[in-house]
């Protein structure tokens, strides 16, 4: 079992205080819109790497005026063993990460904790800009390999500084080849991590009965073909320099990839399916995502579904219980009621969370 089993809120956006008891079932949580639901799926998404579910800077989410800082801790009940895990910022600075009460970091958090989320910006994810699209295969990546998010780093920052270069005009071969290098090295790791999340997800859908839509998914180059190894990507940087100079960016690279979506049983692409449709596949993919950590690591990912129910059925919404059940996942739903949640019966517990003149309050069954 992968499950926090107490989490506590300090100062975090709208909560000035929050205690959470958890025995490792799903966590039903309702309340109004604007009552501080969400937030606690984004406190429980930064016990692993990254900035979170909202993709927010540390600064955002602390609890103003009256605190200059947040603090998030959690017993995190691993397959082997339990871990204390705290997680904090002061003054906006970068988030720190203490493990076991030793000093750790996001990648040594991505090793002990698995964190899948959907949330409803992602629900535009088909027919929004790419880079929406890699940001969640990315995403994808990371939580089958934590060090996915050093590459994608080391990348972009290299892409930066050649970028910079291109601008400017620069023509000197010695200042690209060191940063054609590092984006090759890297680019390379990410190219290779995307397609082997691709291959996972794939497997994961192959002879799975659910009530949601298969997706088909492949990833293509904006334009050209991706080269194949790291000399390849080396060769083919240096090789378009002087078009990349005409345009003042590189034009070739993991960067210009895209995530391209289809409707399996129907055929349809998913940017042209209907909204619901849309929806569907995205839960299956979460599914499978979690199907496929649950085969590598011995135990699913922690689950987060913010107002999963929007864009469901009744006859859906009872088809992902039963799928999330079937997991043994600790997954945490949001919605606006707790009758969207009526048919997990008992095997949920459930966190009512109303505003209060202090912020956010919270009862739990």
């Amino acid at each position: 079992m992968l499950a926090l089993t107490e989490l506590t809120l300090s100062h975090f956006r709208s909560h000035l205080r929050a205690d959470l008891h958890l025995d490792g079932r799903p966590v039903a949580i309702h309340g109004n819109n604007g009552a501080g639901k969400t937030n606690i799926l984004e406190a429980v998404s930064l016990f692993s790497p990254g900035r979170g579910l909202r993709r927010a800077s540390a600064a955002e989410m602390v609890r103003r005026p009256d605190a200059p800082g947040w603090k998030l801790k959690a017993v995190l009940q691993a397959p082997e063993q339990a871990y204390e895990v705290e997680t904090w910022s002061e003054a906006g600075a970068a988030r720190q990460v203490r493990i076991d009460n030793k000093a750790s970091n996001q990648i040594a958090l991505g090793q002990i904790c698995r964190v899948v989320w959907l949330v409803p910006v992602m629900d535009r994810l088909w027919v929004e800009a790419a880079e929406g699209r890699r940001r969640f295969l990315d995403r994808i990546a990371l939580s089958f390999d934590p060090d996915h998010a050093e590459a994608t780093l080391a990348y972009e920052k290299a892409m930066r500084e050649r970028n910079k270069l291109l601008k400017e005009q620069i023509r000197d071969a010695a200042w690209y080849r060191v940063l054609e290098a590092q984006m090759a090295a890297a680019g390379h790791r990410i190219h290779q991590a995307r397609c082997q999340s691709l291959t996972r997800l794939a497997a994961a859908q192959t002879n799975t009965e659910t009530q949601f839509p298969t997706a088909d998914l492949q990833l293509i180059q904006s334009e050209g073909e991706m080269p194949e190894s790291e000399a390849d990507l080396a060769a083919a940087l240096a090789d378009g320099r002087l078009r990349d100079m005409a345009v003042g960016r590189t034009l070739v690279g993991p960067h210009r990839s895209d995530l391209i979506g289809t409707y399996a049983r129907k055929g349809i692409a998913a940017k042209d399916c209907s909204t619901g449709e849309q929806k569907a596949l995205l839960v299956s993919l979460i599914l499978a995502n979690a199907r496929a950590l649950s085969a590598a690591e011995g135990a699913p990912p922690i689950l987060l579904l913010d107002e999963v129910a929007a864009h469901l059925d009744a006859a859906r919404r009872a088809a992902l219980y039963d799928e999330i059940c079937a997991l043994g996942t600790q997954a945490w739903m949001t919605g606006t009621g707790p009758e969207l949640f009526a048919e997990l019966g008992g095997r949920a517990q459930r966190i009512a969370v109303t505003e209060t003149a202090g912020g956010s309050g919270l009862l739990q069954s």
